[in-house]
């Protein structure tokens, strides 16, 4: 089925976002109750803009505008053509352009499907010398299909029901996390463990627990030292920081696992640690993949051990960011960790956080694996739904799964 092409300003109002003050990091202009969305809140977005690292107050309101809930959202610089929709009133840059849809032309749901079909052809032209930039010129010389208005909403119903469970299934994990996280912190930072009534304390370490170094409790096992020639489009996923910070995405490299020691290889439940550049902590839950260098695998010599180490390198990094090296990109020094030490309880405090923690985090790992093949779903039906190949009224919608 073939369908009209219209360029997007004739599906509805189509500009830049503002920011008119200079400088525009003047702090009279932040700090209030008004959203501020950048772009990188729309690359992390993966449907619906629904948190924000910025607020505008009054006066950074009055040098820009405050868009409609539902506007999609379109990166033109830093990360190009990266679209979600509002989800609440808010105001962006110039480095966004916002649309709204004429409800009577175009399902904005629909049309942010469209543009991720669309995506590379629109980074592809937006390539420059020093630095990619996607003008509104360039982005409006792009047609958009245009089925009837009813046929995009069932359409972007279909797609949507899968972005909305995996929406859900992120705010349950980030609840999951969290509560552990609390959990270690009551334990072991503010030493209210189970029986601590109890128990003496000497230079903040209980009775029968001790301190010892970081990587006397764990090995740290540093990826791979991939070339540019070793990735491509086959075999495992290789996990970088951005893989550890979101997962696989369609920008994540692939390499058959041939040449990489068994080492660097990782599956589903290992704690992987980014010390360099950015300072993070994840397990990795999405299946056999293999570990790029600036990574380390965090494997604890006591199995017992794994979340309450997880958490104990996670809660030492601003320590360890006092101790980074590098001028350009900081990192953390294997001797950072030889130096650092961690609070190890006794078999019995470490039973009971165990017993706590491990369901939690294992229903993270679960919900990350749902929502890589809720993704993997959605990605198949988006090309033959957006192309009228598949009849969207035999599509069944997905159904939330326990974790």
């Amino acid at each position: 089925m073939s369908w009209p092409k219209l360029p997007l300003d004739q599906l509805g109002y189509v500009s830049r976002g503002r920011s008119r003050h200079r400088p525009r990091n003047d702090p009279s202009l932040y700090g209030g109750s008004y959203p501020f969305i950048q772009t990188g809140d729309v690359k992390h977005a993966n449907f619906r803009i629904s948190d924000h690292t910025a607020t505008y107050s009054e006066a950074g309101l009055a040098q820009s505008r405050l868009w409609p809930k539902d506007t999609l959202c379109i990166t033109i610089a830093a990360n190009i053509a990266d679209t979600a929709l509002l989800g609440y009133e808010a105001c962006f840059p110039d480095s966004i352009i916002g649309f709204i849809a004429d409800e009577e032309k175009a399902d904005p749901r629909f049309v942010k499907y469209y543009f991720d079909i669309i995506q590379r052809e629109l980074q592809m032209v937006s390539q420059g010398a020093t630095q990619d930039n996607l003008s509104q010129e360039k982005l409006l010389s792009f047609g958009i299909a245009c089925p009837p208005v009813e046929v995009q909403r069932k359409v972007a119903e279909v797609l949507s029901a899968y972005d909305d469970l995996i929406a859900t299934n992120q705010r349950r994990i980030a609840l999951l996390e969290d509560a552990a996280r609390r959990l270690y912190r009551e334990w072991f930072v503010h030493l209210r463990f189970p029986g601590h009534e109890s128990v003496a304390v000497k230079d903040g370490v209980p009775e029968g627990w001790c301190k010892r170094s970081m990587t006397s409790v764990a090995d740290f096992v540093n990826g791979f030292a991939f070339k540019p020639e070793h990735l491509g489009e086959a075999g495992l996923p290789v996990v970088k920081i951005p893989e550890l910070r979101s997962g696989i995405t369609s920008k994540t490299p692939y390499n058959l696992g041939h040449i990489v020691p068994q080492r660097n290889h990782i599956t589903t439940g290992d704690v992987l640690f980014s010390w360099s550049a950015t300072l993070l902590v994840n397990e990795w839950g999405e299946g056999p993949a293999l570990l790029n260098q600036h990574l380390f695998k965090v494997i604890p010599r006591n199995e017992l051990h794994k979340r309450l180490v997880r958490f104990a390198v996670e809660a030492a990094i601003p320590e360890l960011i006092g101790h980074a090296v590098g001028a350009t990109m900081q990192h953390i020094r294997r001797s950072a960790l030889d130096n650092h030490l961690m609070l190890v309880p006794d078999d019995t405090t470490s039973v009971a956080f165990a017993a706590q923690a491990d369901p939690m985090m294992d229903a993270v790992l679960n919900l990350t694996a749902q929502n890589r093949e809720l993704t993997k779903a959605r990605d198949l039906l988006l090309p033959k739904l957006m192309s009228g190949q598949l009849d969207v009224s035999n599509i069944r919608l997905p159904e939330e799964a326990t974790a």
